[in-house]
Order: structure tokens, then sequence, then C-alpha cells
């Protein structure tokens, strides 16, 4: 994969800017600390944006799809059918992170990074439709179990597809959101492989399976690591194991990262493109904001893995970015408390006695 351009990220961290963004917060018109994470989300932010007043502009919300091959292995409780029906839906405006998105006055771009379906068909040659950008390399990836999922040139161009995607895109903040069905899968054997995991830790429900079904999920993603074992770089393990929206997606990560974008994580999937990112460029933590702990089982591995911790804890499962935006007016508010809220010096206000005793 010598053909695959990784871009460089600088390392943010400044000692003394940090200490100037810590002294702000610490002496706003409140008890030290009193807010919480919210504080620490506001450091982070301001950290990333590389300013003592953030303000969070035209943010994006991605939705990134794409089909896999692994599907004919009956590891998913949906048909594969129900990527491209969902990416309709989302430009239709229904599914929960359309409406979420609409909420919180995220832009909405769905990316179809390789669905088993013509989302053009019928319309004159050249045309587009709104909200729709069509990247894809191929009709979903090849059944990993048989073969790897894509070839090098595919995994490259899908890296490329990501990195091309952002530059094009407007604002300071990119939120991660993805389709398709089977990626938990695809996500799973990521954890597995990059992590050193057995695959029993990483393997989750899914959209629904009960217990006999994550069995038989988990002996067939067991097999795909064995087919794979000497599989072990982190892209060679995306090509032969991931999937064509995860491997689009760490494009997209690793180019706002480079552009000091602030990069809202969703749950399990979106995750593990931040793992294979973090893999190749660890200092694109930097750059990270987890919006929240998934319900699916591996998501708690994950984070560990990376040494992070996510701002809600909802049980949600439901992948597509809706726990990006759920997290995002935290985000918000953090920049808000940073850039508005008064110091004890400008309000007038007295700041706690260094002698201050408590009573019993």
């Amino acid at each position: 994969m010598n053909s695959t351009v990784i871009p460089t990220l600088a390392d943010i961290r400044d000692d003394a800017f940090t200490q100037a963004l810590q002294h702000k917060l610490d002496h706003k018109t409140k008890p030290l600390g009193s807010l919480g994470r919210l504080e620490d989300l506001a450091l982070k932010l301001g950290q990333i944006l590389g300013t003592q007043t953030p303000a969070l502009e035209q943010p994006q919300m991605v939705v990134f799809a794409g089909d896999h091959g692994l599907t004919a292995r009956g590891v998913s409780a949906f048909p594969s059918d129900v990527t491209w029906q969902m990416v309709e839906n989302f430009l239709a405006g229904g599914a929960a992170v359309s409406v979420l998105a609409r909420q919180h006055g995220l832009a909405l771009t769905v990316v179809d990074c390789g669905v088993k379906h013509d989302f053009l068909a019928g319309l004159p040659e050249g045309s587009a439709r709104p909200g729709l950008l069509v990247r894809k390399v191929a009709l979903g990836t090849a059944d990993s179990s048989e073969q790897p999922a894509m070839t090098a040139a595919q995994c490259a161009l899908a890296l490329a597809n990501g990195q091309a995607l952002v530059r094009g895109l407007p604002g300071n903040a990119l939120l991660l959101g993805e389709m398709g069905i089977g990626n938990t899968s695809a996500a799973s054997l990521l954890l597995a492989r990059l992590a050193g995991l057995d695959i029993a830790l990483c393997t989750g429900a899914g959209t629904g399976l009960d217990a006999p079904a994550v069995q038989r999920k988990t002996d067939v993603l067991r097999e795909v690591l064995q087919r794979h074992a000497n599989v072990t770089a982190p892209l060679d393990a995306l090509a032969a194991l991931g999937g064509f929206e995860i491997a689009t997606m760490v494009g997209a990560v690793l180019q706002a990262a480079h552009e000091r974008r602030v990069v809202v994580v969703d749950g399990f999937i979106a995750t593990s493109a931040v793992l294979v990112a973090h893999a190749l460029q660890p200092l694109v933590l930097q750059r990270c904001v987890f919006a929240h702990r998934s319900g699916e089982r591996g998501h708690e591995f994950m984070l560990q893995h990376l040494g992070v911790q996510a701002l809600l804890d909802l049980g949600l499962r439901l992948g597509e970015g809706s726990g990006g935006a759920l997290a995002w007016p935290l985000l918000q508010s953090a920049c808000a408390i940073l850039r508005e809220m008064a110091s004890f010096e400008s309000a007038g206000v007295s700041e706690k006695s260094g002698t201050e005793t408590i009573q019993a």
C-alpha cells in the first residue's frame, strides 16, 4: 500500500497555551472544577481549535455507507438491502440522525462508499441528488471469510476518497456517522486484530441477534481471523477485515485531524475507524471527542484500548451518527462557557478566600 498517502499530524500540545486555557477556566465565576467534565471538554476544544474563545462553525455530519460481503455468512439479523433502503431514508429526512441533525443545525451528507445499489439510476447522466455523494469503490466488499474484503488498491482509493471529501467540506467540526449491514462484524474483527483481543470479547448482537446467533457470528468471525492470521499491519488489516465505509471514514478522520477540525466520534463502527487511524497516526486522538459509550459489546474495549472516555452512556447502539448528534449540545455549551462566562474579576465577584475553613 505504498501508494496510500497518510496525512502527517503535528502535535498540538502546547503547555503554555494549555495553562492559559486552564487559568481562564479556573477563574470563571464558579467554584474550582465545579463544571466537572464540561471543563475538560472546553479545555480540549480550545486546544484543538487553538483559541481561548472557541466557536464551532458549520458542523458537518457525514454518514458513510457501504455493504459487506460477509453478510452472506448470516452475521446480521437484517438483509443487506437495508443498507440502501436506510440511505434513502436518510435522504428523505426520516432516520434518527436526520431528525437529530435538523434539531441541532448539523449539515447532513450521506456518502455512498460501496453500497450494492445505484442511487442515480434513471437520472440523466451527470445528475446528482441533494445530500448524497457517490464515492463508490465497488458494489460492497468481498466476503472476508473467503478472501480479503478489499484489495490494497480499493482500500487506498477509499482512504483517498475520505481525505478528498473532508477537504471539500466547510466548517471546523466533523461528526462521524455510518450505515452498513454487517459492519459491526468488520468493527469487531478490527478490534480483535489491532487490540489483540479474543473475538468473543469483541462480538455483540449488532442489529439484534439472539444469544445463539451471536455465538454463530463469533464462530464466523474467528474463522475470518484465522484465514487472515498473518495480516497485522493497520492498513493491511483494514483491507482484509474492514468495509468501504470504514476505510473512507479512516481517510476522513486523518484529513480532519490534519486540518485541526474537531472530530466527533459516534459509537462502535465510527470508533473502529479511529482505531485504525490511531494505529497509523497516534496524534489523531488529540482532535477526537468521543460522543458516547455504545451498548454494543466491543465498544467499551475499544475505548479502553484507546485510553479515552466518552461523554454519554445511554445504551445507544443505533449508529448513523445518532450519538454524536445527541452529544453535540455539550460541545456547544463547553465552547460557550469558555468564550462567554464571566471571570471573578470582570463580574466583580469575590473569589474563594485562601484561609476559608469548613465548619462542622
